[in-house]
């Protein structure tokens, strides 16, 4: 049980580091590629990759399952749509990691309003430290936020959306073959939205190609698997714990290959952001 809770760590660890890829490529891809073309293309892909583990899982599926899940899954496109169109018009990727790390203290908002399921105390305690580092890592230059800052708290707040449906439907589905559902999904409203659209005309070079198989291929397909491993063998919480790392690897890589420069107050902004979280997921279920 020791050995499979540690191989569970490690693959959430990895799933983070996969998952900052996934901020820089697709940033590298959607300079050349348009935002639609690149969605309907990365998440169609993504899902057959992952087919064939669970292709006979999908097959057992119910009509009202896979109604279910597709429903799920548009809330997901959603959130990704507007997630990509957020990356499109920022200069600073690491403040939207931050941004996106939220969903976990929205979500509880979200289940208040749908499902009447009340925050716990834990909650309200972390809620006041995250505005804190909200207004350190959005407004340095008055209180003006950018664009951008805006389509990525949508997109928080729509993955947030998600988690809490998912969490519904996940009943007597096992979670890769959610995952694949409704990366197909996700595709296929890219594909919807691409064809109303109409995008650019646009030239695929050897350099597009490697960071969108690096987008696919390993920050998406491999990504999953490696997260749907480690929540099966580690505590929900420890799981958690380690996904709020992401958007420290995002931060890393973006100064690395994109050569993102964050001053002093942002990187405040990020790290109290991130106490919150902790707080919020270690001292919650106590």
């Amino acid at each position: 049980m020791k050995q499979e809770a540690l191989r569970g760590k490690i693959s959430l660890l990895l799933a983070t580091m996969l998952a900052a890829v996934g901020w820089i490529s697709s940033k590298l891809v959607i300079l050349e590629m348009p935002g639609e073309v690149f969605i309907a293309a990365r998440f169609l892909i993504a899902s057959l990759i992952l087919l064939p583990f669970c292709y006979k899982q999908i097959y057992a599926l119910r009509p009202k399952q896979i109604a279910a899940l597709g429903g799920v899954g548009m809330v997901l496109a959603a959130s990704i749509e507007v997630w990509v169109h957020a990356i499109t018009i920022s200069s600073t990727l690491s403040e939207g990691a931050f941004i996106m790390s939220l969903a976990m203290i929205i979500a509880p908002f979200i289940s208040w309003l749908l499902f009447k399921v009340k925050p716990n105390r834990m909650f309200w305690i972390s809620l006041p430290i995250t505005c804190i580092g909200i207004m350190l890592l959005t407004i340095t230059t008055g209180w003006e936020v950018d664009n951008s800052q805006w389509f990525f708290l949508l997109s928080s707040a729509l993955l947030s959306l998600h988690f809490v449906l998912n969490k519904r439907v996940l009943t007597n589905i096992k979670p890769l073959t959610s995952i694949c559902v409704q990366l197909f999904m996700v595709g296929i409203v890219g594909c919807v939205i691409m064809a109303a659209v109409s995008p650019e005309h646009f030239e695929i070079n050897g350099h597009v190609l490697f960071w969108f198989a690096v987008s696919t291929v390993i920050a998406t397909s491999v990504r999953y698997l490696l997260q749907t491993v480690g929540q099966f063998s580690v505590k929900i919480e420890t799981a958690s714990l380690i996904m709020i790392l992401e958007p420290i690897w995002t931060l890393i890589l973006s100064i690395s290959f994109l050569d993102e420069v964050v001053e002093m107050q942002k990187l405040i902004g990020g790290g109290v952001i991130l106490l919150s979280l902790f707080i919020y997921i270690k001292y919650s279920k106590k």
